[in-house]
């Protein structure tokens, strides 16, 4: 949705923008063409396979300062920014694309994808993670298991699909992807093994957000972004799943509220005023021309807003 970021961003020359989330660099590149000569993109990814790649297909942007390539986690947004501007800086505008980015999907070292069988089960979005999909699988107990399935994935088959997995761990370690893959498959109905979605979706999305604390972390940031935003600045987040859409939304609805008091209250003692202004109404969606072009763009979810 690289077209309705730019148009509701706006980037102009010399202007400053935060590229949170560079993956293949997408963003970073589109807003960079139009904020030149002076301005600037602050781009972060926390997986090291995105900035390796982003400083070949950036060397000009890099040498003339245009860009700047921080490798960090976006939760650290404040410390990240005060390492490479001053303290106080404000930016125009800040994008958030909380999808998995092709190069990692592809990855057979990562175990992201249900697709390549003989993967490690991985899931970490960097190199040096400490938690693993494997780990939790192998060593978490089961009712910790149940749970991400069911908060992480809403995964109704959870129970079931645990149950196998505890009884394969007596006869050893789950290690790949395939493996995961024919537990999963034996612990649904015949009717979901042959669905246009693959029967694993939910749980590799659910064990993901667990090893890469997701939801946390996005919690966590949200607030960061928007202190970050100049007065008239915008935040756009893209997400791509029904719990993060939601930690977005109701962020942004109490932001922009001048009271958070409760209903039965006769009088406003929270004290709290609105900061943000909503651009979209309800959410935007990829138009079916890019949904052809990229399927997996589909589920995405675009909420935009501007700081007052």
């Amino acid at each position: 949705m690289i077209g309705e970021i730019i148009d509701y961003l706006n980037p102009r020359p010399g202007q400053n923008f935060i590229d949170c989330t560079l993956g293949g660099g997408g963003y970073a590149a589109s807003i960079i063409e139009r904020i030149l000569p002076e301005g600037k993109v602050l781009a972060i990814d926390l997986d090291e396979l995105s900035i390796s790649n982003a400083q070949e297909k950036f060397k000009i942007e890099i040498k003339n300062k245009n860009i700047i390539l921080a490798h960090g986690n976006f939760k650290n947004l404040q410390k990240i920014v005060e390492e490479y501007f001053t303290k106080d800086s404000k930016f125009d505008g800040i994008v958030f694309d909380l999808g998995l980015s092709s190069a990692q999907l592809k990855d057979f070292n990562r175990g992201f994808s249900f697709n390549l069988p003989d993967s490690p089960l991985s899931m970490n979005f960097s190199a040096v993670g400490e938690l693993t999909a494997e780990e939790i699988i192998n060593n978490w107990g089961e009712a910790d298991l149940v749970r991400i399935f069911k908060e992480y994935g809403e995964e109704k088959f959870a129970k079931s699909i645990v149950k196998k997995i505890i009884g394969q761990r007596k006869f050893g370690q789950i290690k790949t992807v395939k493996e995961l893959n024919e537990i999963i498959e034996s612990a649904v109905p015949r009717r979901m093994r042959q669905a246009k979605i693959h029967p694993a979706t939910k749980i590799f999305q659910a064990l993901r957000i667990a090893v890469n604390s997701e939801l946390e972390n996005l919690r966590e940031v949200l607030p960061q972004a928007v202190n970050l935003l100049k007065t008239g600045g915008r935040l756009a987040v893209i997400s791509y799943h029904s719990l993060e859409d939601r930690i977005v939304k109701q962020y942004f609805k109490q932001e922009t509220k001048d009271c958070l008091c409760p209903p039965s209250s006769p009088i406003c003692s929270c004290g709290h005023k609105a900061g943000l202004k909503l651009l979209t109404k309800g959410i935007l969606r990829p138009t079916e021309e890019e949904v052809l072009k990229n399927p997996r763009s589909r589920s995405a979810k675009l909420r935009i807003i501007q700081k007052i």
